[in-house]
């Protein structure tokens, strides 16, 4: 499917404080967990927004992702001379912060029905253009700590790894620039 296709067919809607979502699995417990019993005490925590993609005609939900504050800062990296090679190779004008702002992507899920359609793709495109398009935050990445079954997925989608210092971990932090788009 192309964009204007996903959008005919469906919506995307950020939840409100007291949504609940009845239905869902993507075959993971704890991503269905989430949307099911945890993404409204985030909310009402500030600590996530989560977004619902809902099928128009009958509204269920083929998919979500949460979405929260982050940063990529000098204390990712194992040294200051590592944090200041990614700085040079992203900032020409050496912008000489100890931390950049980023959203988090903390939870992306489709449900079993809707996997292998490429809506995740279309999912990150979204969060991607919406934080590019009339710059709603200051912010210059996209972050995310990808379960390791997902990294070819980031990866195919120009995600790269932050560090190698998560090399063995069960996620791997990567990132997003938001100015590749620009």
């Amino acid at each position: 499917m192309n964009k204007s296709e996903y959008e005919s067919r469906f919506r995307i809607r950020r939840l409100k404080l007291g949504d609940t979502i009845e239905e869902f699995d993507c075959g993971d417990e704890d991503l269905n967990d989430f949307i099911l019993n945890e993404a409204g005490l985030y909310r009402e925590a500030l600590l996530s927004v989560t977004y619902v993609l809902e099928d128009k005609s009958d509204n269920k939900v083929a998919a979500y992702f949460s979405l929260s504050n982050d940063k990529i800062s000098i204390s990712d990296f194992e040294s200051k001379t590592e944090f200041n090679r990614f700085r040079k190779q992203k900032f020409v004008n050496e912008k000489r912060i100890k931390s950049y702002p980023a959203i988090k992507i903390g939870r992306l899920a489709i449900a079993k029905s809707e996997q292998r359609k490429h809506i995740g793709e279309y999912l990150l495109e979204f969060i991607e253009d919406y934080f590019v398009v009339d710059n709603k935050s200051g912010c210059r990445f996209v972050t995310v700590d990808a379960y390791v079954d997902a990294i070819p997925f980031y990866i195919k989608n120009d995600y790269q790894f932050l560090n190698n210092d998560d090399e063995d971990k069960n996620t791997r932090v990567m990132y997003f620039d938001l100015v590749s788009l620009l």
